[in-house]
């Protein structure tokens, strides 16, 4: 086998970290939107920048959508949002976000507690947690378990069994993956 000549591998270098690059990841246009809430009941603390809400929630920031029945939202003094949302017994907490790069590619999560950090850009779900990459509509990744951890910046995905669960129990965690598209360089 010959070895590679040394612009060769340039070129394989640079076209690696294009790709790695032009990952998607979250809108960050959302940082620069207004923060839109309806629910049952507000309660704004402007000087400590922290709101409760209670029943019937939605959250929109950007194209980031949020529903739950009870949740809280503290205000760093960046302007970054810490979101904690809860769910009732009857229903799901949700989460969903358009992510830059393709177009109409979103994460959509659902569980019994949905918490965002958008400062860190990391999306916990538990309580019978499932998430969904979504590119037009059509399914690319599904997540199921007790709960998920995804990391939009470092682009990973984490499920968890309940803590308690025993081995006859497992799988309680599940991933269904689609391959990720492959650099391909041009002669």
């Amino acid at each position: 086998m010959k070895p590679l000549s040394q612009t060769y591998r340039h070129l394989c270098l640079i076209s690696l970290l294009v790709v790695l690059f032009d990952a998607a990841h979250a809108e960050k246009a959302d940082q620069k939107k207004p923060l839109i809430l309806e629910a049952d009941k507000v309660s704004v603390n402007d000087v400590q920048q922290a709101y409760e809400l209670n029943g019937n929630i939605l959250l929109i920031k950007g194209s980031i959508l949020v529903t739950g029945e009870q949740g809280n939202i503290k205000v760093d003094p960046e302007g970054y949002e810490f979101v904690t949302m809860q769910s009732d017994e009857d229903s799901s907490a949700s989460f969903r976000q358009r992510r830059e790069g393709p177009a109409n590619e979103f994460i959509q999560a659902n569980g019994k507690d949905v918490v965002y950090d958008a400062k860190t850009e990391i999306l916990t779900i538990t309580g019978d947690a499932s998430m969904k990459r979504l590119l037009n509509m059509q399914m690319l990744d599904q997540l199921r378990g007790w709960k998920i951890e995804y990391d939009d910046v470092k682009q990973y995905y984490r499920v968890f069994p309940p803590p308690n669960a025993k081995e006859s129990d497992l799988p309680l965690a599940r991933a269904i993956l689609s391959p990720r598209q492959k650099a391909t360089l041009e002669k």
